[in-house]
């Protein structure tokens, strides 16, 4: 078995100078096409099942999936809680087999942010399971708007709450189709200079690929999160499939076709977090 913590794969990027990429799954398709083109490149991967994904599938079985591809594979799999919303489902998906938790409190004032964090990484830590935590607000495309990770908040959080790993807000949004202008580069220094845990950018997909491989091969940013563009890759090869014939009706031979354009474009993605 490949099954790792987050800080497993998080800290060997520190050091190296490249990034992990947290791919946002939503069904056995898709994070099974994420362990093969991971296999292909030879680099760790986290697999991230976010709010959307647990809406239709239950933790366990999610658990199970993923302990099952780590099993497949002979790279570094995570089996990661993406956006986790208390502690009793962080706890859960300990239960669960899952190897690393993420505890949103993004929301919340910094102090109840703090307490909650450290709590869940606490309880993380003693199970042998890592723990991310989220200091300033991600914001979302056509939705809620970001408010920018403040530095010195930044460093008390890294510093009191123990976490493995630090989302941050620098100009990252989440649900983001094509590439943005760009980060806030001179936040994410400041945010560097004050702290020494791998940083977080959710909302990857928004990042441009000539930022994502700058960042990943020179700044603390360990771990990009990457959903929205393989999704829209998953629904493109899937409407092909579809399109195709329609007198077509068997899932499996339309999900079949899904596989190799999923892989391609998950290896593409994985290519610019790879060390220089």
């Amino acid at each position: 078995m490949t099954l790792a913590t987050l800080s497993e794969v998080l800290q060997p990027a520190l050091k190296g100078q490249y990034a992990v990429a947290g791919l946002v799954t939503l069904g056995w398709e898709d994070m099974r096409a994420f362990a093969v083109a991971a296999e292909a490149e030879g680099v760790p991967v986290i697999l991230q099942a976010g709010p959307s994904c647990r809406a239709h599938t239950p933790l366990p079985v999610l658990g199970a999936m993923f302990r099952n591809l780590a099993d497949s594979v002979s790279v570094p799999v995570v089996a990661h809680l993406d956006h986790g919303a208390s502690a009793d489902e962080c706890r859960a998906a300990i239960d669960a087999g899952f190897s690393s938790v993420m505890y949103d409190g993004s929301r919340l004032p910094l102090e109840e942010n703090i307490a909650l964090t450290k709590q869940i990484a606490a309880e993380a830590h003693s199970a042998g399971v890592s723990c991310e935590g989220e200091i300033g607000f991600v914001g979302y495309a056509e939705g809620e708007a970001s408010d920018g990770t403040d530095p010195q908040e930044a460093e008390r959080f890294a510093t009191e709450t123990n976490v493995d790993a630090m989302a941050v807000s620098v100009g990252n949004v989440h649900l983001q189709k094509t590439p943005g202008a760009g980060l806030d580069m001179k936040r994410l220094r400041t945010i560097e200079s004050l702290t020494s845990v791998p940083l977080v950018i959710h909302g990857g997909s928004g990042v441009p690929i000539s930022e994502r491989i700058m960042l990943s091969q020179g700044s603390n940013v360990c771990k990009f999160n990457i959903g929205t563009e393989l999704r829209m890759a998953f629904g493109a090869a899937l409407r092909i499939a579809v399109t195709r014939d329609a007198e077509r009706f068997d899932r499996v031979a339309i999900l079949k076709e899904t596989h190799e354009p999923m892989v391609e474009a998950t290896r593409q993605v994985l290519r610019a977090f790879k060390p220089a």
